[in-house]
């Protein structure tokens, strides 16, 4: 497994206890060591912040994401993203968007009204990449809708791009094969 093989490194808090925290400065710096511990090891990228709401206690992955609440995983995530973006370094902020269930999250059906989408599921995202400046963004396993995240000209292209002024990468999920059904969708 590699498990020891591993280097010795810091182990910093989950992001359910950074956000605790609600210390934007303290976050920042959090985000400066990381990209310092990712430049140490030549790494430029970051699979993270996850920024998730936690919708259900039964999650597996509650405690990687901030908060049920939109703002505050919101500022959390923009804060590290912008500490380490001092050091060069990029977060890959995911999961874009509802990736609220671990259970089924392959081939979930995520349906919700636009009010919702945008106040709670989507917030997140918009305020790391305006306040944050975030550059890079994974997109979920499932569908928002009947359309898979990863090949969703709404989200990626109309809301992302267009409406917020993204300009960075985004990739897929890639965990295990299965992300991408229609290569053409995605591009």
């Amino acid at each position: 497994l590699g498990i020891n093989n591993s280097i010795k490194a810091v182990c910093f808090p989950a992001g359910c206890a950074t956000a605790s925290s609600f210390n934007r400065d303290l976050v920042r710096k959090l985000g400066e060591t990381l990209g310092e511990e990712c430049q140490a090891e030549h790494v430029s990228t970051i699979l993270g912040s996850a920024m998730n709401i936690k919708r259900s206690p039964l999650c597996g992955r509650n405690f990687e994401y901030y908060s049920e609440d939109p703002y505050i995983s919101g500022i959390m995530c923009a804060y590290t993203v912008y500490g380490c973006k001092e050091n060069g370094v990029y977060c890959w902020i995911k999961h874009f968007a509802l990736n609220e269930n671990e259970t089924g999250r392959t081939h979930m059906y995520q349906f919700c009204n636009e009010q919702a989408l945008r106040e709670i599921y989507l917030r997140p995202y918009e305020i790391a990449v305006k306040v944050g400046g975030a550059n890079a963004i994974m997109t979920s396993y499932g569908r928002v809708g009947t359309v898979r995240a990863s090949g969703s000209s709404s989200l990626n292209t109309s809301v992302l791009r267009n409406e917020w002024g993204f300009q960075g990468a985004v990739i897929t999920d890639y965990y295990n094969a299965g992300v991408v059904h229609d290569a053409d969708e995605c591009i």
